[in-house]
């Protein structure tokens, strides 16, 4: 018997004028998933991440989140979520400790315990060292540890994380996917969204591709790999190899139709 979905969508559509950004999207995601979200530049990744998290509305269409309506429970189920958005929209003049401590009471934790977390966590992402620097004095990566931090604070059942590995240095990126791994082992459900491939490849076990604000593929990646490989055979420039396993760069170029282009610029010889 299959166990209800974490995150669901039924015809999830977006609209800006007469731009269908998202067009009738059906998302499945599983309990306990590590879910990758991919697809090209303005596919509309953002746009269906800020609507699975409320920060935008749907224009039509139906989107639950742990069995419950997020359109009818907004608060409920951004309670049991976490987010790292797009822009991390932190508070500059705070410490990492205080804006920590403020994340963490926003979710409904008490003050010592919000405290409590909120020092496991600066010693986790190893932003422990300078206690009183100002999140604005953060550097990028630094800033996107503590924007994790910040969405893990109250143990989420899910997590929402649109491009979390972007300007993050190697040191940084193995802190983060050490707890990502570990909230997937203790049962949460991550949705990632990358442009870094081989990232999703390593971490996630199901993906879904959106191009052109349509959902064109969805499973995990050996049902995709099989899928593609049955379609057709090796595509010129997408550097598959008769007989060799496809990776999911590979895979991601057939099935949007991309090529690497094979144009040369004269003046870099």
């Amino acid at each position: 018997m299959h166990s209800a979905p974490t995150i669901s969508t039924q015809g999830l559509t977006r609209r800006f004028g007469e731009l269908v950004a998202v067009d009738n999207v059906n998302l499945r995601v599983a309990p306990g998933q590590f879910f990758g979200f991919l697809g090209p530049n303005g596919a509309g990744k953002s746009t269906t991440i800020k609507m699975l998290t409320g920060l935008l509305a749907p224009s039509s269409g139906r989107i639950e989140i742990l069995g419950l309506d997020l359109v009818a429970h907004p608060v409920e189920v951004k309670r049991q979520i976490g987010v790292v958005p797009e822009g991390m929209a932190l508070f500059g003049r705070l410490t990492g400790a205080e804006f920590l401590s403020f994340a963490g009471r926003m979710y409904g934790l008490d003050r010592e315990t919000a405290a409590k977390r909120a020092a496991e966590l600066l010693d986790f992402m190893q932003l422990a060292g300078e206690p009183k620097k100002l999140v604005t004095d953060y550097s990028h990566g630094m800033q996107k540890k503590l924007a994790l931090a910040a969405a893990v604070i109250h143990g989420p059942k899910v997590l929402f994380l649109d491009e979390p590995f972007e300007g993050v240095d190697a040191i940084a990126a193995g802190t983060l996917k050490s707890m990502l791994q570990g909230m997937i082992a203790r049962g949460a459900t991550v949705f990632l969204t990358s442009h870094v491939l081989e990232i999703v490849e390593r971490l996630c076990s199901h993906v879904a591709i959106i191009h052109q604000g349509r959902l064109v593929a969805q499973g995990s990646l050996e049902e995709l790999r099989a899928g593609v490989e049955a379609q057709a055979p090796a595509a010129a420039g997408d550097g598959a190899a008769a007989g060799e396993k496809l990776t999911l760069e590979q895979i991601f170029l057939r099935i949007v139709g991309g090529r690497r282009t094979e144009q040369e610029l004269s003046w870099l010889g």
